[in-house]
């Protein structure tokens, strides 16, 4: 499976990580089962994950509050997101 992803344009132009650099692998990893190694890979994968699910969910059911937990996620997300590409960025390099 890992021979058929795609690869990062930014990587391979500029030389360094995106913002979403790892999720692919990281799917991969929970597809094999290794879950604790997917987090390691992409911190925010299982709230992207939970944050997907909602989404759809919300689209079918309309829940109450679904738009405010939506929103609520997708900040969640995007903190955990942009702490993760400043962490493998300036601190491991």
């Amino acid at each position: 499976m890992e021979e058929y992803m795609l690869p990062c344009l930014n990587k391979k132009l500029f030389g360094w990580d995106c913002f979403g650099c790892g999720i692919q692998r990281s799917l991969a990893l929970i597809i094999k089962g290794e879950f604790a190694e997917a987090f390691v890979m992409y911190p925010a994968i299982y709230t992207l994950i939970l944050l997907l699910g909602l989404i759809v969910f919300n689209a079918f059911m309309n829940l109450k509050f679904g738009h405010k937990l939506i929103s609520i996620l997708a900040i969640l997300n995007a903190i955990i997101i942009v702490t993760n590409f400043i962490y493998k960025t300036f601190i491991i390099h």
